[in-house]
């Protein structure tokens, strides 16, 4: 059984901004998935052949997971079972996101009317949320905002926008909440 007794040797924001990348590389318009986190020494240990594809300096290893059903993501969550080998978990959606100001002015819905009624929104932005959390308690958030046409452009003067990138542990607390409830025995 893998314990994480110290929550230094393990860089859970490095491995989630990690994830981020990886499902970025595949552009926008992706369903949620689910990433297992393993200690790479110990996967290495186990699967000596994946060292062409394993960073070895990383203390964490994400492996995607088979897909999501569709449906109510929280209830998908409450189904879920880590073996003791997996250390940690890490969930990608998409979202819409809005300014306070905006989420006031919406009517009470049930979630399905009031997703479609934020992404109306003519302030609304698209996001993609990276949640992770380690059976420590260890949390961790990357959230990149979609570029949008007014965004000002790159410094390459493509005049393409750029993707903003948000990282903090406290972007989705429920989320990595039912995240940690994933990991517990």
């Amino acid at each position: 059984m893998v314990v994480v007794s110290d929550p230094g040797t393990h860089d859970l924001p490095a491995a989630t901004r990690e994830v981020e990348e990886f499902v970025n590389a595949g552009g926008w318009d992706q369903p949620a998935q689910l990433f297992a986190f393993v200690p790479t020494a110990q996967l290495l240990d186990e699967r000596p052949e994946l060292a062409d594809q394993v960073d070895p300096a990383s203390t964490l290893t994400p492996v995607a997971q088979d897909a999501l059903p569709d449906g109510d993501l929280g209830a998908a969550l409450t189904t879920i079972m880590w073996p003791p080998a997996v250390v940690g978990c890490a969930l990608v959606q998409e979202i819409v996101m809005l300014p306070p100001e905006a989420e006031a002015d919406l009517p009470a819905a049930d979630g399905d009317t009031l997703g479609r009624l934020a992404a109306e929104h003519p302030q609304a932005r698209e996001a993609r949320l990276v949640a992770a959390a380690l059976r420590d308690g260890s949390v961790a958030c990357v959230l990149r905002l979609r570029a949008v046409a007014s965004t000002n452009p790159d410094s390459t003067g493509s005049g393409e926008p750029i993707d903003e990138l948000v990282e903090h542990p406290d972007l989705a607390a429920n989320l990595t909440a039912a995240l940690l409830d994933t990991l517990r025995d």
